[in-house]
């Protein structure tokens, strides 16, 4: 009998949300994301020793460049392991400045071009804010294929789609997280939150001929993944990874193009705000998602200054 990851494959593009290359190795997903969370804890690790001294040198004291070199080098690493593609972000911190977004992807396009590696193995990833959408949309225009990450409103997913970004990353644990909290629900099956969001996004996706790639992301247990099952991609930590590996059950696939969904929603900048605001959940989480990988940026950042 196939595992339910083998049996996942067969449905929806596997990819590892980690840093750690020799997980993914192990692994063997398409394509691979990281953060400033996985890339600080890529930096405790001491097959990154070298790469982090490497990416010191001739910075200047720049350790904002460091910091984009540490993360495009773990990407290569990383791109020499997997067929397909590696999500790298861009410095949380800049969320609310298209302008500041878009020279910081171009560095990092940049910096990928140096090394070899072409815009058809990369992903930029930005924070699914007005301005950050603003940033995907140029971007694409340009030849730049994005990741939009940190979406938990459907308004957001609205207006990634008219803004004709490659791909989405829904965040289906921190949405369960927020309800569990709220409503002292402990949510399985259908019922999560989290899955209902991204089923509803994929319908709507579908259903109006949208290519934007919807790829569900942070995953709290193995129930979510296979209420997905059948979605474009999925984004899974590498121990959630190898219990799917280690299961042998039927997986049924729960997400097939061809049910209904809303009509096509195109969100002025009042509207967006104005809907992001209604939602308490998406507001909050998109916040402290935003405060939390600047956090882990500066604790990298500090890291490397120290070495500089």
């Amino acid at each position: 009998m196939t595992s339910k990851l083998e049996q996942l494959k067969q449905m929806t593009t596997v990819v590892a949300d980690t840093g750690d290359f020799e997980a993914i190795a192990r692994v063997k997903p398409v394509d691979a994301t990281t953060n400033p969370s996985l890339l600080l804890k890529a930096a405790a690790i001491p097959a990154y020793a070298d790469l982090l001294n490497a990416c010191v040198k001739d910075c200047k004291g720049d350790v904002g460049l460091a910091s984009d070199r540490f993360g495009v080098a773990v990407g290569q690493e990383i791109l020499k392991v997997i067929p397909g593609r590696i999500s790298t972000e861009v410095d949380a911190r800049l969320s609310f400045d298209t302008d500041a977004m878009l020279k910081r992807a171009h560095r990092l396009i940049e910096l990928y071009d140096k090394a070899g590696i072409g815009r058809d193995r990369v992903l930029i990833k930005i924070a699914s804010t007005w301005e950050g959408i603003r940033a995907a949309e140029i971007l694409e225009k340009e030849g730049i294929q994005t990741n939009l990450t940190l979406l938990f409103s459907f308004a957001q997913a609205a207006a990634c789609a008219d803004a004709g970004v490659f791909l989405i990353s829904p965040f289906v644990g921190r949405i369960y997280d927020w309800y569990k909290k709220a409503n002292g629900n402990d949510y399985t099956g259908a019922d999560d939150p989290g899955v209902q969001s991204v089923t509803r996004i994929y319908n709507y996706y579908k259903a109006n001929d949208y290519k934007t790639v919807v790829m569900g992301a942070s995953f709290r247990n193995l129930g979510q993944i296979e209420q997905l099952a059948g979605c474009d991609r999925l984004t899974i930590s590498p121990d959630l990874i190898d219990k799917l590996a280690a299961d042998t059950g039927k997986l049924e696939r729960k997400l097939v193009p061809g049910h209904a969904g809303e009509a096509r929603l195109s969100l002025n900048e009042s509207q967006f705000r104005w809907l992001s605001n209604e939602d308490a959940m998406a507001t909050e989480k998109l916040a402290e998602g935003i405060r939390q990988f600047a956090r882990d940026q500066e604790k990298l950042e500090a890291l490397l200054q120290a070495k500089l």
